[in-house]
């Protein structure tokens, strides 16, 4: 695949023909089949670590076991299937987070994407600065100062990357629900500032901090605008769901194709955090009052309110990843309703080079 003038993304001494990092999107949306395909490519692969143990049979009654097993399967088989840049996204608020950090090290994965809270502490899980490359996703140029004070002070080392995530991305969004449509808080303007906050800091410590931009990138052009306003890459992951590589079901894909604009809402979710989803029955139910009753079977997330929830997020995710979406609904980014196929990702990655070459022309 000819890059044409579109520059390497180079993170310490990895280094991306195409600057498109694969979003990791759980429950099982993202696993080694789609990450190993966006490597083969010369793109970033990622893995989600959220719910990746839903698979293993001892899942319910052996939750941490069962996930740290399916994490280590996930790398293994990605490592079979490509020599690529293979990266792995672990949320903060994870309560087996930690257990999922040092799995990926032990696993030699390439990079760690850390978001859902702040990873303030992520480089102490490290046994050593030989292990992967540590990239927080931040959703403020205030939070990427933040990491980059703390790294640098208690565990004398700086993030390799960081990933600023805008409003109109998918799932789980680090915004407080008036600030998604406040122009402010615009990924156009957001890159600017993160790369602005994290200067100061390669300058004091002589080292090059790349900064992704995320959150509603979709096409070729769009790839041009953010590297334009100083972006080193971009993280796609609503483009990568309708791909034949793509770990969902076959109905999970269809939601997106189906979907129409307005049916891509902003829905409040059990874990304290907006959520941007398509609109379903089973999310118009619980917005008219309907509980689903479930039973938790593990806090999975430090921040969910099972007690008080209308529903379990985790089984709704589930449900969704394996076609069932009369029992829960798919996460999409803003732009989900413009999909109209399923292509393979070699398919997607060559139209988004040809697009960003276009514009460039």
């Amino acid at each position: 695949m000819s890059v044409g003038k579109l520059k390497e993304l180079r993170i310490g001494n990895l280094t991306a023909r195409i600057p498109v990092i694969q979003g990791g999107m759980g429950v099982g949306i993202s696993l080694a089949g789609l990450a190993a395909a966006v490597s083969n490519e010369g793109g970033i692969g990622v893995i989600a670590a959220a719910g990746i143990g839903m698979p293993e049979s001892d899942f319910f009654t052996n939750y941490l076991g069962a996930n740290i097993r399916a994490l280590k399967k996930e790398i293994k088989k990605a490592r079979k299937l490509t020599k690529g840049i293979l990266g792995v996204n672990i949320m903060v608020a994870l309560s087996n987070y930690a257990d999922m950090v040092t799995t990926a090290v032990a696993e030699g994965i390439d990079i760690i994407f850390s978001g859902g809270g702040l990873p303030l502490d992520l480089p102490q899980l490290l046994k050593s600065e030989s292990g992967p490359k540590l990239v927080p996703i931040v959703s403020s140029g205030r939070a990427a100062r933040i990491i980059c004070k703390r790294w640098s002070e208690r565990h004398e080392r700086l993030p390799d990357a960081v990933v600023v995530e805008g409003p109109m991305a998918g799932g789980h969004l680090g915004f407080k629900p008036g600030e998604l449509t406040d122009g402010d808080h615009d990924l156009e303007k957001l890159v600017p500032e993160v790369i602005a906050e994290i200067r100061p800091f390669e300058e004091k410590y002589g080292v090059s901090i790349p900064v992704i931009a995320a959150g509603g990138i979709y096409t070729g052009r769009d790839i041009s605008k953010f590297l334009q306003l100083g972006a080193a890459g971009v993280q796609m992951g609503t483009r990568f769901v309708t791909t034949n590589e793509c770990n969902a079901s076959n109905e999970f894909k269809q939601a997106y194709i189906d979907s129409r604009e307005e049916d891509i809402i902003v829905i409040k979710s059990p874990v304290g955090m907006p959520g941007r989803a398509i609109r379903n029955q089973f999310l118009d139910d619980v917005s008219n009052g309907k509980k689903k009753p479930y039973k938790c079977p593990y806090h999975c997330i430090k921040t969910c309110d099972f007690k008080k929830s209308p529903y379990c997020i985790f089984f709704a995710l589930v449900n969704a990843q394996r076609g069932k979406l009369r029992n829960g609904f798919a996460f999409a980014g803003a732009n989900a309703f413009r999909a109209t196929e399923i292509v393979s990702v070699h398919d997607l990655m060559t139209s988004l080079v040809r697009e960003y070459e276009e514009t460039e022309e």
